[in-house]
């Protein structure tokens, strides 16, 4: 398989978690004595992602990802305000059910559109950041505390949005009370997670060297040099005159 397809396959999964965070994460269950919602289970996955392209292709793949992402988040929230308001058929006897499922306030949209940006991103920045001083060392490690930081911003972020001053009870320090527990939770998964990081970037590396791949802007295409082409890694020259 070559390394555009692998990269194609990661990217689907990385769209598969953000949509499904959004629209799972309504559902709040209680992890750890953690009151969370359900999205937890599958958001840390796009953090996991990120590292795993970047440490194989580079931060502007990883960038790319991220850029997806949003555009996705965007075009869903959307499609969603479409249906909710469009009326429903004469016989459809759940469209308050749909609607309700479905309602999420402008406030919580647009925190979550906001904290996937700014966290997405920040991830990426320092896992690259990270590489450059250190090199190819301590993997687990660069992943962890990228993802810890960005986890944290993607909290802070969206909670304060979303929910501060949002009613008598939703204080400065009541959001505090929801972040710190609630990034725990995120911590404890990117740890529990970092196997996957270590098999994904084997499966996406696969055998061949692919530093240089790394350091390029584009996967498969064409240099500035007239007939050389460098796809997945293999410079393909054109001797012919």
């Amino acid at each position: 398989m070559t390394l555009e397809k692998k990269l194609d396959y990661l990217l689907a999964v990385y769209i598969a978690a953000i949509v499904s965070a959004e629209l799972l994460g309504s559902k709040l269950i209680t992890l750890f004595g953690v009151s969370t919602s359900i999205g937890i289970y599958a958001l840390p996955l796009t953090f996991v992602i990120n590292d795993i392209v970047s440490e194989v292709v580079g931060k502007d793949r990883a960038r790319n990802f991220v850029r997806t992402g949003l555009f996705v988040l965007i075009m869903l929230f959307f499609f969603v305000f479409l249906a909710r308001i469009l009326p429903p058929a004469s016989f459809y006897q759940n469209n308050e059910a749909y609607r309700l499922v479905f309602g999420n306030s402008m406030r919580i949209i647009i925190g979550s559109l906001t904290a996937f940006a700014i966290s997405e991103f920040t991830d990426v920045y320092i896992f690259n950041k990270i590489r450059q001083m250190w090199g190819k060392r301590f993997l687990w490690l660069r992943s962890n505390l990228s993802n810890f930081v960005g986890q944290f911003i993607d909290t802070t972020v969206f909670i304060f949005i979303a929910f501060y001053m949002a009613s008598a009870t939703s204080t400065f320090s009541r959001m505090w009370a929801l972040i710190i527990p609630y990034w725990l939770l995120k911590m404890f998964f990117s740890v529990a997670e970092t196997p996957l990081t270590y098999l994904g970037v084997k499966w996406l590396r696969g055998s061949g060297e692919v530093d240089p791949v790394r350091d390029r802007p584009a996967i498969g295409a064409a240099s500035a040099a007239p007939g050389r082409l460098i796809s997945n890694g293999v410079d393909k020259t054109n001797t012919n005159p």
